[in-house]
């Protein structure tokens, strides 16, 4: 019985893999009955398969997963960056080429915020990148009503608390002074729900403009609006492992001892990327 259970991957791991959705989202579309496996609506993710058996997900068959792909897309504002919006308000996902596979988004950004955005086909990238144990650095350039002094933004350089939610530390300075407004850069390690704009507004600084220009080493550069470049796989795999050896060598010193780290990248991105032969897009 435990042998079995060892057997193959995860249901929701599965799914994610193929770009229908996060694991959790994928938890979710089970727990609601929409799942079906060799024919039988199942109703929970605590299942593990192997090749052999058939998925269904909303009465159409689970395709096999596609090599693992990552994009740079430069938002616009006035776009929401989930599929769907009970306001019928535009999404990000109705503005792509349409010669794009379906994809999931790394994180978001919101309505009136702009500037870089991850996507990518493949829904256990998107959880691995969106933790914040990892570390990924997002930066930003905030443009924010009111004459300020630096003196105004330590609060947020050592966190904390807006209407019961606790935001970390910031690394935040004071660019400069334009007029009746400022501008500032900031980094964050995780994002909580509109925290810029809840944070500088706890410190009297309402925010006007936001715009992310990177995502720990994806930059922005010169992508223009609602532009997409693809980002090729051999630096998304680089830029996991290096992350991932530096995550584990601050575990191994914290806990005392020592964690392997080989083949983390490759189960991360799923081993079809170690088999097929199909070149990459530059």
């Amino acid at each position: 019985m435990k042998d079995q259970a060892n057997k193959g991957e995860r249901i929701a791991k599965i799914i994610a893999r193929a770009g229908l959705a996060s694991r959790r989202e994928a938890e979710r579309l089970i727990l609601d009955g929409r799942v079906k496996v060799n024919g039988n609506i199942i109703n929970s993710p605590a299942l593990n398969l192997t090749i052999n058996d058939a998925i269904e997900v909303d009465g159409r068959l689970l395709s096999k997963p596609e090599e693992t792909r990552l994009w740079i897309y430069h938002k616009p504002v006035g776009l929401i960056s989930t599929s769907k919006d009970e306001k019928n308000r535009p999404t990000i996902f109705d503005n792509l080429p349409k010669e794009m596979p379906r994809v999931l988004s790394i994180g978001r950004l919101d309505l009136n915020s702009e500037g870089l955005l991850l996507l990518t086909n493949d829904g256990e990238l998107k959880r691995c990148l969106e933790l914040p144990s990892t570390g990924w650095l997002r930066r930003y350039r905030v443009r924010v009503k009111g004459r300020l002094n630096d003196s105004m933004l330590e609060p947020l350089r050592q966190g904390i608390f807006v209407e019961g939610t606790h935001f970390k530390p910031m690394e935040i300075s004071f660019d400069r002074q334009t007029g009746a407004n400022a501008w500032l850069s900031i980094g964050l390690r995780e994002g909580k729900n509109r925290e810029i704009r809840k944070a500088l507004g706890f410190v009297g600084l309402p925010v006007n403009r936001l715009l992310r220009i990177s995502f720990g080493d994806f930059e922005l550069g010169t992508l223009k609006k609602g532009e997409v470049q693809e980002v090729r796989l051999s630096r998304v795999k680089n830029l996991l492992k290096i992350r991932l050896d530096s995550f584990q060598t601050k575990k191994k010193q914290k806990l005392g001892f020592g964690t392997k780290t080989s083949n983390k990248v490759d189960k991360i991105l799923g081993t079809r990327n170690v088999s097929r032969k199909r070149g990459q897009n530059k």
